[in-house]
């Protein structure tokens, strides 16, 4: 079993380091720490007085694994989860937010349990939850990770200036599919005719 602080180091070398992409919702970016993030937690690391791309770009590959850890996976309750869900639901949690346990109460959901669709891992999704990798530990990770997928594609459907996120210029699969399909087993991966049918229509 990895370690919280492997995961969260994983997470960082996916992110990579700065970018300030004008097309990206979380703005400037170093490590996948956003300045959204880093003005929430008064990340002044210049000592100017406001909390800008300067202080995004001076964030330490340390300080954003801690970041990670405290705010992504402890907060919201991620390591109440049954293990086999952590490392992906962890991983979109610093990519989307809260939206990933949204995307996971609407597969329990999908899969017959009982939770509400709020964004927030208690006591009634930590229970589905571990009902559904009892059941089915293989499933319910997988099926995750291609929900996971699926909530990229649409994403990318709907905004058309996100799509370099799903696609390459080359038009492979961009980062955001080949991050969801890490976490999804071989087999359950679209192949290239399976994705370019599927983004035919961008």
């Amino acid at each position: 079993m990895q370690s919280v602080r492997q995961l969260a180091e994983e997470i960082v070398a996916r992110e990579g380091g700065f970018v300030d992409d004008r097309d990206d919702p979380g703005g400037a970016t170093n490590f996948g720490v956003t300045v959204h993030t880093m003005r929430r937690l008064g990340l002044d690391l210049d000592r100017s007085g406001a909390v800008d791309g300067a202080d995004v770009r001076a964030l330490t590959r340390e300080r954003a694994v801690d970041i990670f850890i405290e705010q992504y996976y402890h907060r919201p309750g991620i390591d109440r989860l049954p293990e086999v869900l952590r490392a992906s639901v962890f991983d979109m949690q610093v990519n989307a937010g809260d939206n990933a346990v949204r995307l996971l109460q609407r597969l329990l959901r999908e899969m017959g349990q009982e939770v509400a669709v709020d964004g927030v891992i208690g006591p009634q999704t930590v229970a589905a939850a571990e009902a559904a990798a009892r059941a089915a530990p293989d499933h319910i990770a997988d099926a995750y990770g291609i929900a996971r997928r699926n909530y990229y594609l649409r994403l990318a459907d709907a905004r058309p200036a996100l799509r370099k996120f799903a696609r390459t210029r080359a038009g492979g699969k961009g980062g955001w599919i080949r991050r969801a399909e890490e976490f999804i087993a071989p087999r359950f991966h679209l192949g290239e005719a399976e994705f370019n049918e599927r983004v035919a229509a961008w």
